[in-house]
């Protein structure tokens, strides 16, 4: 597979690439769906939700405030090195994740879309006042240290599954700036994503020759869209994921491997 892959890149020398969850598992942090695409628990949060309940705010929240520690530790794998080294190379014209960590940044991937934004910051619904999510974190465990120590089971992206605690007494701080509803500067499920991102990335696709989907099952048509265009566009499609895709009847080329494994292999093919 690596040696078909470098051949490939060989013929598409600059490449779209985006990364969804399967690329930060082995990071430490869990993905949403199984090898076929369904949830391995409940469905997160939407938007509507959030924003219409202060009881799921507070669910949300408590549950946020234990998933975040280890999410904030986790670090760049095998993967992330691997595609930030791609990009240096010169064969990653863009990356576009659809993962809301840092990794890519932090492994040193410069020119990235973080198309559902980024779990590090906290924005008020109400004025648009953007916090970093540590400072957030200090106030919810000050506030409620009933949720010191407590044992819990990771989630996908900061989440923590939380049981018999009772979620109506959690206290969550207002915006500084103007005693409004805070929440994490993240696409959630059901809300859109910034057409100026959206944008940014279809312009990527228009100067690239071809489009490298890692670690996504492409259920989520924000990224979903990207290969439908390319296919449009004539451009082939190649994936690298361990399970079925959204897209598995239209890709070139698909890897049904680990991701870190087959990137690490692909750049020692490529520099040797």
């Amino acid at each position: 597979m690596i040696e078909e892959l470098q051949q490939f890149i060989r013929q598409h020398p600059r490449l779209l690439v985006i990364t969804g969850a399967g690329i930060s598992t082995d990071s430490g942090i869990p993905d949403y769906r199984d090898e076929k695409g369904a949830w391995k628990l409940q469905q997160p949060m939407t938007y509507a939700e959030f924003c219409g309940s202060h009881y799921a705010r507070q669910r949300y929240w408590a549950r946020s405030a234990l998933g975040w520690p280890r999410f904030d530790r986790a670090q760049p794998n095998d993967a992330h090195h691997a595609l930030a080294e791609l990009e240096s190379l010169g064969f990653v014209e863009t990356l576009i994740t659809q993962n809301v960590d840092r990794l890519h940044y932090q492994a040193g991937h410069s020119n990235v879309i973080p198309l559902h934004g980024l779990l590090h910051e906290v924005i008020c619904l109400d004025c648009g006042a953007i916090i970093p999510r540590q400072q957030m974190q200090q106030t919810l465990m000050k506030a409620n240290p009933s949720l010191t120590d407590l044992s819990v089971r990771h989630g996908p992206d900061g989440d923590a599954r939380l049981e018999h605690f009772d979620f109506a007494s959690m206290m969550i701080p207002q915006c500084a700036e103007c005693g409004g509803v805070l929440k994490p500067n993240v696409v959630f499920f059901g809300e859109n994503v910034p057409r100026d991102r959206l944008e940014r990335g279809l312009q990527s696709l228009q100067r690239t020759h071809a489009l490298l989907v890692v670690g996504s099952s492409l259920q989520v048509f924000s990224g979903f869209r990207f290969v439908r265009s390319a296919v449009e566009q004539g451009k082939p499609v190649v994936s690298i994921n361990l399970g079925q895709t959204r897209a598995d009847r239209m890709l070139r080329l698909q890897v049904r491997q680990a991701c870190g494994p087959i990137l690490k292999g692909l750049v020692r093919a490529l520099v040797d």
